[in-house]
Formats: C-alpha cells, structure tokens, sequence
C-alpha cells in the first residue's frame, strides 16, 4: 500500500491536516495522487544533494508522466467529470512548469518535505489509534536479526531506485538516439544549414548527460554490491549458527531448528540480487543500441556481472542445506545412527525460493563420495533409488525441499580381503565399525534465470551399524564427535580422537536425559558421575579420553563402561520408568556415602530409589535407613532390572514390599520417601489396578525374586502369621507350627497334632486300610491338582491311591467315604520309599510329589517339616527369617546347605 493510499484512509482530523499542507499549491494535490507511486519511488533527498541535472531531468519525466496521464484520459468517453479533471491537470502542468523549470531543485525539496510531513502525521495517527503494547504474539526482532532486516530493506530500496534510475537513463538514451538520427538527417539532406552546429552543440551536452548518467548507474550498482557483501557475511554467520545448534539439537540440547526466518532472508537477498542481474543484462542492451568512445559500460559490465555471479553462488551454496539428518524410525529413533538394510529418511532444502518452472532440479544422494582415503572402511550401496525431483509448496511442506524416504544402505561385498560384516578390518589398525564415520552427500543442478550453477551439501557424519547391539557403541561416537564439534568432513576422527573437558561432557549427558526423559541432571547427580570419571577430586577443567568414556571398565573389575552403564539407565528409564523419574520421584545418581548422609537424619522407614553402579544394562534398588538401639542401619534391596520390570512395575513392588517382622508380622519398611513424602502420597498415582488374575503372576513372580509381599486389602486380616485374636478351626491349638496352604483359592491352616478334630468330612474312627495308624497324623498333598493322604508311618511312608478303578490292599472299601476335594479319578499314589514293592500298576517312574526326593527318605516328623518348608519357601531366600537353631541344623544337613544362613537383608548398595 502506497503512502497515499494509506493517508486517503485517515480520519478526518489527520485528513484535514494533508490538506493544509496542500493548500499553499507548491505541489497541487490532484499531481500528488495521480503520480502517487513514482513520486514516493524517488529518492528526493539524494536529488537535492547532487547536481542540478539530476533534478532537471526528474523534472522533465514529472511533465512527460502527466502528458501521458491526460492523454489516458482522452481515451475516455467524454464527459463533465472527464473535462473538468483534465482542465485541473493541464492546469496544474503549466503552473509546474512556470514556477519550476528554471529552478528544478526548489520543486525537488518541495516534494522531499511534504513526504517527510506526511510521513509523521500517519505515524501521529497510528500512535493515536493503536495500543501502546503490542500483541502478546509479536516476534520482537533485536540485535543481528535485526540488523539483517534494516539491511535487507535498504537493499530492497536501493535496487528500486535503480531501476528508476535505470528507467531515466533509458528516457535520456533514447532522447539522445532521436536527435542524433535527427542531426544525421540534417546533416545529410543540408549540410551547410546553420543550426547543425547549435544541433551539435546540444548533442553534446545529451551525450556528456548520457555519460554521466552511465557511471552514475555503474556506481550505485558497486555500491549495491559492497552492501549485499556485507549482507551475505550476516547470512552466513546466521547459517552457520543454525548449523551448530543443528549438531547440538541431534545429541540432546533443546535448539531452536526451524528454517523460516532464514528461508525469507536468503530468498529476500536472492531476488535483490536477481534484480540486478537482470539490470546488469539491460545495461547490456543499452550499450548495444547506443555507445560512444570513452562508454564506461564494456569495461565495468563484465566485471560487475562475474562479481554479482559468484555472490549469487555463495549464497545458493550457502542456503542448500539439510534441513532434517538421517533418522530411523526403528529400531533406534536416534539421529545419526543407520542400520544396513534398515529404511531411514533424510531431507534437504533450498532456502531460496526461486526456480525456474521450465527446469527440472533433481537431486542426487551418494555415501563417502570421493573418499578414497578411507581405507578399511565398508563401502555401501543406497537402495532402491539414488534420485529425487525438488517440488516447492507441498501442502505439508512449504518450500523448495526433496524427502528421501524409506532408502535403505546395503553393504557391499568385500572383494578379497577386507572387512566383513561386523568384522574389525583386515588392515592392521582399521577402526572398529562403530567409530567407522561415513558422510552422505547431495547434489543438485540449479538454474534460473539463465544463471546454472552446481550445488552440494552434505550430513553429519553418520555411523552404519548391522546388530543392534553395536547401537549404544555407535551413539557414543556420534556423541563424543559433535560434542567436540569436529569438522564434518573429517571421517577418520577416531583414529586419534580428541579428549574432551569435564564441563563440556557433563552437559552433554546432561542433554542425554532431557532429550530422552524431559528431565535432565542436576548438579549433584553430575557430580556424582564426575567423581565415578574423575576420580573424588573432579572439577570442570578435567580431562576425559574418549578411551575412559567407552572402552575402560567402569567400575574396576566390571566387564563394561561408563557410557554403557549409562545408556543402560537410560533405557531402563524410557522403558518402565519415564514418569517416575520426569516427577522427581528417583533419586537416581547418587553415592553410599551421600545416600547414608541423606538418610541418617530422616525418621525410621524413609527410603530414597537410585541406580545400581554395577548392574550393566541399568537396575534400580531402594536403600531405607532404619533404627537399632538409637543408631541408624540402612539397608537395600537387590537391584530391580528390565526383566523384573516386565513383570511388575516400581511402584507396585514398592507398595506390596514386605519383611517379617521379629515377632513374624509381615510389614512395609517403605514408609516416606525421601525428604518425607508418605509413601503412597508419592507413588499412589502410579499403583496398578488390582486384579485377581494379575495378583496370581505377581505373587508367582515376587515369590520367584524372594521377595515377601502381601496381595490383600488393607482392610483384610493379615494371612501369614495367624492373629490370636480371630477364630481358630476347633482343637488346633495357635501355638502350634502350621503350614499355609499355597492354593490361592483355598487358604487354611492344617493342624499337626493328631489328637484334635480333623476337617470337616474326616472321621478318624472310620475303618481303615491294613498298617495304616489312625493315631498318626497326616497331611493333606500340597498340589491343589492332585489331592492325597500322606502316611506318615516311619515304617514305610506311601501314598494311597483314590482311583477306585485300579486294584486296592485287602479292606480298601471304593464307596467308603473320603476327604472333601479328593477325586477319585485322579492319579494313583505312589510310595515314597523307593526300596519297598510298588503296588500292581504303579510306574515307580512317575512324576512324585513336590519336595519328595528318594534320596532323603523321611524318618521323623521334624524331616517332614522341613521337607514342607522347602515345598513352599527357598531355603535361599535372603528375605525370609532364618529357621531355629535345631531346625537350621537339620535343615543343613537335610540339605547338604552350608552352615552359615544368608542374612535377611544385604547391607552393600550395591549388587
């Protein structure tokens, strides 16, 4: 919208103030609006500044715009209106000339004031009618970015006023090529006519006026080209920049990678420069109708124009870019990190949005194009295509960009000798694969406005590996390399890496859980790391190798290293652990002696969750500080990993978590998390609903990992440990040892003494089979599926078989009644001792009871007991209570266990 235009929508009051300024008629206003546009395209100021030729000939072209503009209006109908604004222009052209054409430079300042005028009373209007505060949304431009914008605009303005001045020259020239034919003629027809010399005279001076005008035009476009050198260096700086934060955002740091700002500067500079391109081409044209001697155009033109060429270059050299790296969606959504025959995708773009729609730009992508200096390394093929076609405006994207998508690499064979796949090279001192870098490359042949050049960008340099186990090495070389912020083009970095400080690797870990979790580590968690890299004395200026950082073992002793460990945790957390670390909830990275530190002052059962240092592919153990006669004990559980995890989530285990208590009352000792959060108010978020099929493979898996936990209802009686207080089955006593049934759906006790009341439906005067004692007490069989008595006659301890189908001992009664649960199509029973005859149809090779080993024949109830005991709990579970000192020893020698009983609970942290 022109300035007019824009004054022509004031209200009234601003309104009336242009017409003030108006009314004097120094310049009338119906010439203001009807040259509206060439008058603001002026540069007025620099008029009044030179010369008076300059002034003269606007003046002249001001006069020949308004004849054109009356003859426009003779092509009208004719009409009142029609008469009356010709008469008022006509008018308004004979008063310009009169006051004016002497003195040109008076209508110059004139015109320059009244612009300045107008100018501050939009800008009165504006501040009047508009808020003081700009929108919340308004981008604030400062500093460079700033800076780039004024220059661009200039730029903008500078090259329109050239080309306005270019149409001048164009007015003289021709001016000059009339009259000179005129003179010709003349001279021709009459050459002893007196006014050829006065004819001759004038030429001259059109001549001297057409010089002048020439190198005035070679000097501004100069001037243009110092500017957009400067312009072009503000560009690169910023591309430069982008390219940086580029590398930084692919290994975790938060950047900001968008591409429109730069994509409207360069394509901005681009069109500028065009613009004089094509000047440059009409001066060309110019020179070719009209030339003279001493014409300063065949001698600066070419000059100027390979200077505006290889400007033009740089720039679209610079703004071919990669707009996103290599990336595989699976099975590694890491940048950088390629698999052979696994698809990725990568994308390139041209931030100048100029093309020619008659040309088609393809784009080629090759790997380690001219590298023949990579000995050792793989060589690779891409598939399936090596090329694409650059579109602009997709309606996803916009823009000049080419997606490569779902091309895979594919190893080539080795020919000979060589590197193999997964191999470590033939040649001595070949680097392993994961540090091979390799870089891809595109090319693209770009043409516009009949200006071609060639243009290249290339990746980040990539790391190619074909197991996924090599995936955590392969990430650590992309890490260690940008971080150091390598040259690009140097792919046998890692033959002789650079160490890096502990400042800049601390923030680059740092980025690794940001980018993966949304949380990153603070300074105590560095530190501690630090100190595990470092040794206890770490500070910002010590050095790591890239040695110490992925290949030393770490800690001593271990068999992996520090990034290994690490990556490890990383995982662990991104798979089960991702919300309770984003809220703060792991302590995570921290050491025994600070663990101890934090907990010592904390009240009895406040616990703190922090990563195992010697559990490679990442673990996580809870470490809570408990009380023994005024001092503090802390102790840990063995580390949780991703197999534990698979089956039970963090906060569930926490929830359920129990220990046996000195007087055998199961409880939590899970109690506050650190600093003093209760328990469930901190995990309560994340507990899994309850369900009872769900409960059955918890409990199967708890006991599996030793550990003691309680699946019930907090208002539910507790079922380990009988309460004295609840109702007892009739004659058993609550003193007496008892075992819990391990069927889920049916727990009971079952009393030893063989004197009191059996279950219900058991008659101990009922006849019985021949040998057996009814005075000797039985069990009732553990497997839920197979129900059965147990002798327990020390004479010849055997199972009774239930089926009524196959043959029984004298006596034996089939319709006799039998225990509740007892299927009589069950299997048969067999007798636990291996030395005495089997009955008719038994298969000593059948599968016995749980627990019943033929090596160990039972002599007493005591055998029995323990025997019990270790059908139902490990004897090896550190989390349970050890036996008494009777029992232990029998249970050892039973056993053939060492002597000394695993302790409840480990006190090391670490596992």
């Amino acid at each position: 919208m022109s300035q007019w235009q824009q004054i022509q929508m004031l209200d009234s009051i601003h309104r009336e103030q242009v017409h003030r300024l108006y009314s004097d008629d120094c310049l009338p206003m119906e010439v203001r609006e009807y040259l509206a546009y060439w008058i603001e395209e002026q540069n007025w100021n620099q008029v009044m500044q030179s010369d008076c030729s300059q002034a003269y000939w606007l003046f002249q072209t001001m006069l020949a715009h308004l004849d054109d503009q009356l003859g426009r209006l003779a092509y009208h109908a004719e009409n009142n209106s029609n008469m009356v604004l010709k008469h008022n222009l006509r008018r308004s052209k004979l008063d310009l000339q009169a006051k004016y054409e002497n003195h040109p430079e008076e209508l110059a300042n004139i015109i320059d004031g009244l612009l300045r005028e107008e100018r501050a009373i939009l800008a009165a209007a504006a501040t009047a009618n508009s808020p003081v505060e700009p929108p919340p949304d308004t981008t604030v431009i400062t500093g460079q970015e700033n800076n780039i914008e004024d220059r661009l605009a200039e730029m903008r303005k500078a090259v329109q006023g050239l080309k306005n001045f270019i149409g001048q020259l164009e007015d003289l020239q021709e001016i000059f090529d009339f009259r000179f034919k005129a003179y010709k003629i003349l001279e021709n027809s009459a050459p002893s006519d007196p006014s050829l010399c006065k004819k001759l005279n004038e030429l001259q001076v059109l001549i001297n006026n057409l010089d002048r005008h020439r190198k005035d035009v070679l000097a501004q476009i100069q001037a243009l080209l110092g500017r957009s050198d400067t312009l072009r260096d503000l560009l690169l700086s910023e591309l430069s920049k982008w390219k940086d934060c580029q590398r930084r955002a692919c290994i975790g740091d938060v950047c900001d990678t968008t591409l429109q700002q730069l994509e409207k500067w360069c394509t901005g500079n681009a069109e500028d420069l065009f613009h004089l391109l094509l000047v440059l081409q009409y001066l060309e044209d110019l020179h070719r109708k009209v030339t003279y001697s001493g014409d300063p155009l065949p001698l600066q033109l070419p000059q100027l124009k390979q200077r505006l060429q290889e400007q033009i270059s740089c720039l679209l050299k610079s703004a071919f870019v990669v707009e996103s790296q290599p990336k595989m969606p699976f099975p590694s959504r890491r940048p950088l990190l390629l698999k052979t025959n696994n698809k990725f995708s990568v994308r390139v773009r041209l931030l100048v949005k100029l093309m020619d729609q008659d040309h088609k730009m393809e784009v080629k992508i090759e790997i380690d194009s001219g590298s023949a200096n990579l000995v050792g390394f793989r060589r690779f093929n891409i598939l399936p295509s090596t090329t694409k076609t650059m579109v602009k405006d997709r309606p996803q994207v916009q823009g000049l960009v080419c997606d490569f998508s779902h091309i895979m690499l594919k190893e080539q064979k080795p020919c000979g000798s060589g590197k193999g796949k997964g191999g470590k090279g033939a040649s001595e001192g070949s680097l392993p694969i994961t540090e091979e870098l390799h870089v891809i490359t595109f090319t693209l042949d770009y043409c516009y406005l009949g200006l071609r050049c060639q243009l290249q960008t290339s990746t980040l340099p990539v790391v190619i590996f074909s197991n996924v186990n090599q995936a955590s090495s392969a990430w650590a070389s992309i890490l260690w390399f940008n971080m150091l912020g390598a040259d690009p083009k140097n792919q046998l970095f890692f033959s002789n890496p650079t160490a890096a400080t502990w400042a800049k690797l601390s923030e680059v870990l740092s980025w690794q859980f940001l980018d993966a979790t949304k949380r990153g580590l603070d300074a105590e968690q560095l530190k501690m790391l630090g100190k595990k890299l470092c040794g206890p004395k770490v500070k910002p200026q010590n050095i790591i190798t890239w040695h110490q950082f992925c290949k030393e073992t770490c800690p001593p002793g271990e068999n992996f290293s520090f990034w290994t460990w690490l990556d490890g945790i990383l995982g662990l957390i991104q798979e089960h652990l991702l919300e309770l670390w984003k809220n703060n909830l792991i302590m995570g990275f921290v050491s025994r002696k600070r663990e101890k530190d934090l907990l010592k002052e904390k009240r009895e059962g406040t616990f703190l969750l922090r990563f195992s240092e010697t559990t490679r592919d990442g673990g996580i153990t809870c470490t809570w500080v408990g009380y023994n006669n005024g001092s503090p004990t802390f102790r840990s559980v063995v580390p949780y990993t991703k197999a534990e995890l698979n089956s039970l989530a963090l906060p569930d285990i926490i929830h359920d978590y129990q220990l046996l208590a000195e007087e055998d009352i199961p409880e939590n000792p899970l109690r506050f998390l650190y600093p003093d959060i209760p328990r469930n108010e901190a995990f309560g978020p994340y507990y899994s609903e309850r369900r009872e099929g769900d409960l059955m493979e918890q409990r199967k898996y708890l006991n599996h990992r030793l550990i003691r936990v309680s699946s019930r209802h907090p208002d539910e009686p507790r079922l380990p440990g009988v309460n004295l207080q609840e109702p007892q089955i009739p004659g058993v006593n609550p003193q007496e040892p008892r075992l819990l049934s391990v069927n889920p759906q049916e727990l009971r006790l079952l009393s030893m003494n063989p004197q009191e009341p059996q279950l219900p439906g058991v008659n101990p005067q009922e006849p019985q089979l021949p040998g057996v004692n009814p005075q000797e007490p039985r069990l009732l069989s553990m497997n839920p599926q197979e129900p059965r008595l147990l002798s327990m006659n020390p004479q010849g301890p055997r199972l009774l078989s239930m089926n009524p189908q196959e043959p029984q001992l004298p006596g034996v009664n089939p319709q006799e009644p039998r225990l509740p649960g007892v299927n009589p199509q069950e299997p048969r029973l067999l007798s636990v001792n291996p030395q005495e005859p089997q009955l008719p149809g038994v298969n000593p090779q059948e599968p016995q009871l749980p627990g019943v080993n033929d090596a160990f024949p039972l002599d007493n109830m005591n055998e029995v007991n323990v025997l019990l005991r270790n059908v139902m709990l490990d004897g090896n579970d550190p989390f349970l209570p050890p036996p008494a000192e009777d029992e232990q020893a029998e249970y050892h020698q039973l056993f053939g266990l060492p002597h000394e009983m695993p302790e409840l609970i480990l006190d090391d942290a670490d596992f």
